[in-house]
């Protein structure tokens, strides 16, 4: 447990990330240091430093002699990133049919029925969170921690494209559809199955988020 408080510094990253993962930063758009500096009660030194920061986790693009912006990856780039989620998703389904204990097969069975309970009631915020869960579940029953952080890393850099898609309509009654699937072949042992239900489940999340890319590029700044 920390003790410390938060360093102005760490202050400042902690809030933009939470922003820039929640989408309420427009892909592209310029992250002026003075506006920061004011808004959070700072010296611009520490929202230097959480910029280079967001930076390093690839949240936000520093450009030489014009300052920071939210990263706005081109259709090619998201595409690769989707690409590559799905093959670490897919490894995670597949080990997971074949590791998961009983208790990882519940907290799947929980988020699962908490996603289809959210979508019931026509809340995205909440379905993406269940969603979230019924993702980490799969990270979890895998039972391999270096392939759950990989996993986990790729999706928070995603996670902005991710949460946009869902307010997409009927997102999330095809999402659960899905998920259905990749539980059934859980559930059953079937480790190939479960890596395709899978994969195809990202794959539907990429062809959305590159739709959604470009009607963002349609609608302009």
């Amino acid at each position: 447990m920390r003790d410390a408080p938060l360093t102005a510094a760490e202050r400042v990253h902690s809030a933009l990330e939470q922003e820039l993962l929640a989408g309420s930063l427009a892909p592209g758009s310029r992250l002026d240091e003075a506006e920061l500096a004011a808004r959070f009660a700072v010296s611009r030194t520490p929202v230097r430093e959480a910029l280079k920061a967001l930076a390093a986790g690839h949240l936000v693009e520093l450009r030489p002699h014009a300052g920071a912006f939210v990263a706005a990856p081109n259709g090619e780039q998201l595409m690769e990133m989707f690409e590559a989620m799905a093959e670490l998703e897919a490894a995670c389904a597949g080990f997971a049919a074949r590791r998961a204990r009983p208790a990882d097969r519940a907290a799947l069975a929980l988020a699962h029925e908490a996603c289809i309970a959210a979508s019931a009631r026509g809340e995205a915020e909440d379905f993406y969170t269940a969603n979230n869960r019924f993702h980490d579940a799969i990270a979890i029953a895998a039972g391999n921690s270096f392939l759950a952080a990989q996993t986990l890393g790729l999706r928070r850099r995603l996670e902005p494209w991710r949460r946009r898609v869902t307010w997409r309509a009927g997102m999330m009654a095809a999402s659960n559809a899905e998920h259905a699937s990749i539980l059934a072949a859980l559930e059953a042992g079937d480790a190939a199955l479960a890596a395709e239900h899978a994969r195809a489940h990202l794959d539907t999340l990429q062809r959305d988020a590159l739709q959604l890319l470009r009607s963002l590029r349609l609608a302009g700044p």
